[in-house]
């Protein structure tokens, strides 16, 4: 017969589970991720916090994760960049689309709003590209989806709109009578 200590030390402890159920978690928010940014938070308040996570879009999540839990979840992921960055007092932001200045833009006004420039964000990574906090400016300035789509039609448009453009004006010149000061062209005559 086995003693309940025997059978306690087998299972794993409370923490433990709990450990491994929060990093769970951050791995299902990995899943469709596109970016994930740190930011440093250090000193937010739990309403700071909430009016952040309630100006995000749709498509990007703020999470107040231990960085012990996020470098264990992102461990052999394409995320693992992410690593260096798990220092500190972070949030994470998961953005689970392809539009990321939209997803970007809210912190940055919250930052303005209560002029925090020491919060700002610890780095990111995107396609597998390791952003610093200073390279946070072309994140920001990418175009949108949309953007993209617009400019890749209009720079198919515009080979056809010009050719069009050369057939219409050469239409119309042909369509026009001579101008009348100038004396219709004779016939050759014959001899």
């Amino acid at each position: 017969m086995t003693s309940v200590r025997a059978v306690g030390s087998t299972l794993p402890s409370i923490r433990a589970a709990a450990e491994l159920a929060r990093q769970e978690l951050l791995r299902r928010e990995l899943v469709e991720c596109q970016l994930v940014a740190g930011i440093w938070c250090h000193g937010f308040t739990v309403s700071q916090l909430r009016s952040i996570r309630a100006s995000l879009p749709p498509t990007a999540r703020l999470v107040v994760a231990k960085n012990s839990d996020v470098a264990a979840a992102v461990a052999g992921t394409r995320w693992e960049a992410v690593r260096p960055f798990a220092r500190g007092m972070n949030a994470w932001l998961f953005v689970r689309s392809d539009e990321i200045p939209p997803a970007l833009r809210p912190y940055r006004d919250f930052q303005k709003e209560w002029k925090l420039q020491l919060n700002d964000f610890t780095g990111a990574v995107f396609e597998g590209r390791l952003y610093s906090p200073d390279d946070f400016a072309q994140l920001e300035s990418m175009p949108t989806r949309v953007q993209s789509y617009q400019y890749l039609v209009g720079c198919l448009q515009m080979p056809a709109v010009s050719v069009l453009a050369a057939l219409r004006a050469r239409q119309e010149a042909m369509a026009q009578p001579p101008p009348a000061d100038e004396p219709a062209p004779t016939p050759p005559a014959d001899k």
